[in-house]
């Protein structure tokens, strides 16, 4: 391979975009046979006539250099994934609907520093302002979309989900999930906003704004906001999912009608065309694809790596910019090297694919030399890894002391502190190197987590960023009474109630849609509920009046206890 990327000229750009599908297939003379089949090979495990697969766009200077599909768009007709299937690729649709919004700002029809209620009053009142740029950088608090719904009984890949859905349920909210700026924390909720945003401001649906702003000014003519479900796509790559014990796979496809964060469809040949605006600032301007690219701000003055729908990150000491996604059982990643001109999207359409991964593998076979940090080696195992020394080894009954579930008081999810093997780990996995004096510093960071008794004689945790838990006392699940927590809840905020019951002696959630979830004690009034954390809080007299429930994007949502 030569030093880094090929450079491509314009006359070879624009004439490349130009070629119809069934010449862009397969590959553009960009590199040799011995790259192919290294390419070739990343994929090899999927190209299969009996399995879904990935299309893979590579693209050098903003030129599709390399384009091919492995595995199956639809297994009920045996029809084979190429460079024009169409897939959905969830979350990389946001960098979209924030290059709607940037065009919109660019001609002074809305500015982001704007509040989100001048444009949909529908959200509450909260006490802070949230801007659109905190929506698109993922820093308003606001709740998760997803994550509500989920608990509020909807069933993805079941029940009709719509916008106006998302809308009703982000109406309901009494509180955020932290102040405004005050962290990042991914949200679909923002995007979808955003796309309300652009449909009241244009007097166009998404679907209609980016068609003839953007997708059809790019010549991206196999790509569309999905906004009805029910909408008939040429081309489609259909979404998998395994069956589970048995052997071979079902359908598995969103049913949403809901776009901004979600529902774009498109193609790698697109992709490429999309890829080359870049370049090119063909549409937009250089003013609206710098402006793409600035990071969020948090109220301390920290800089987050997300910026408008494009998330800064690194590769093997390369700066890289992209944004995966993942809905029912698609799974996409787009990932660029600017300071390389080298992208490589990556659509696929069954959930263990991991096309970040596969991007990244492509990327070391494309820019094999540019690279100033050598691969991982492949043959170091967690064993090995487990067998470094602690510079200040603990003693058994430290490790003990140590172990166990850690609240906070923003959120009811534990951490959880493990002793294996001598070392502790926090929540199963980040090993924690003990330096002295109960401080730490976990694997790859530079800060260190520090351990102290509280006055109380608890433990305390307090992990680099600055958030402290608090030690909980273990539960003993034998000699829980569950009884006391036996009832019906409600929530305002979702309009949805859970009954907990009791069944030969097993504590669960029951509810019409979600069915039952059972509720498994961590620490006392603390339970993981399926994927949830729910901590019951007691009035003055002792009794159980209520809980509050989080998950990774929802925190402290609130249950009031009825009779």
């Amino acid at each position: 391979m030569p030093n880094g990327p090929r450079r491509c000229s314009a006359a070879f750009l624009l004439a490349s975009l130009a070629l119809p599908s069934t010449l862009l297939g397969q590959q553009m003379g960009r590199f040799g046979p011995e790259d192919e089949a290294r390419i070739d090979a990343v994929f090899e495990g999927m190209d299969s006539t009996h399995m879904p697969g990935c299309a893979l766009g590579v693209m050098e200077a903003g030129s599709p250099s390399y384009l091919k599909g492995y595995g199956m768009a639809n297994l009920e007709y045996d029809i084979p994934i190429t460079p024009s299937s169409v897939f959905h690729v969830a979350s990389v649709s946001k960098q979209f609907t924030a290059f709607a919004v940037s065009l919109l700002a660019a001609e002074g029809k809305v500015s982001w520093e704007d509040d989100i209620r001048e444009y949909v009053p529908e959200v509450p009142e909260f006490e802070e302002t949230i801007t659109l740029r905190h929506l698109a950088n993922h820093t308003s608090g606001i709740r998760d979309q997803w994550s509500l719904l989920s608990m509020a009984g909807w069933r993805f890949e079941a029940d009709v989900i719509t916008q106006e859905d998302v809308l009703e349920i982000t109406s309901r909210q009494t509180a955020l999930n932290f102040p405004v700026g005050d962290q990042y924390l991914y949200s679909n909720t923002g995007f979808t906003l955003l796309a309300v945003v652009v449909e009241r401001v244009s007097g166009q649906t998404l679907k209609e704004f980016t068609q003839e702003r953007i997708f059809g000014p790019l010549g991206l003519t196999g790509t569309h906001f999905h906004d009805n479900h029910n909408t008939v796509v040429p081309n489609r790559a259909y979404a998998y999912a395994p069956l589970g014990r048995e052997e071979g796979y079902r359908i598995s496809i969103p049913d949403f009608d809901v776009v901004g964060a979600t529902s774009l469809h498109t193609t790698v040949e697109d992709m490429a065309r999309w890829d080359r605006n870049f370049y090119t600032s063909e549409v937009g301007g250089t003013g609206v694809l710098e402006g793409m690219h600035e990071r969020g701000i948090l109220r301390s003055g920290d800089t987050i790596n997300y910026a408008l729908g494009l998330s800064h990150g690194s590769y093997r000491g390369l700066p890289t910019v992209g944004h995966g996604g993942a809905d029912a059982g698609y799974r996409s990643d787009f990932l660029r090297f600017p300071e390389q001109d080298v992208s490589v999207a990556v659509l696929c359409n069954f959930p263990s694919s991991g096309p970040g991964d596969l991007a990244r593998k492509v990327g070391n076979v494309v820019l094999e030399e540019a690279f100033p940090e050598p691969l991982p080696d492949p043959d170091a195992t967690e064993e090995e890894e487990d067998e470094d020394p602690d510079p200040a080894p603990l003693s058994e009954a430290e490790l003990e002391e140590l172990a166990g579930y850690y609240t906070q008081e923003s959120n009811d999810r534990p951490a959880v502190i493990r002793a294996r093997g001598g070392h502790l780990f926090l929540d199963g996995r980040l090993r924690l190197f003990h330096e002295g004096e109960w401080v730490f510093r976990p694997d790859g960071e530079d800060e260190a987590a520090r351990f102290v008794r509280t006055p109380d004689g608890s433990t305390s945790f307090t992990t680099p960023d600055g958030i402290t838990f608090v030690r909980q006392p273990s539960v003993d699940r034998d000699s829980l009474d569950p009884e006391p927590y036996v009832g019906r809840y409600w929530s305002e905020e979702l309009g949805v109630e859970y009954e907990a019951r009791l069944e030969e002696g097993r504590l669960f959630f029951m509810n019409r849609k979600i069915g039952r979830r059972n509720l498994g004690p961590v620490f006392r009034d603390g339970f993981g509920a399926g994927g949830n954390w729910v901590t019951f809080f007691r009035d003055s007299a002792g009794e159980i009046a209520g809980f509050t429930m989080s998950s990774g994007r929802v925190w402290k949502l609130r249950f009031r206890r009825v009779e």
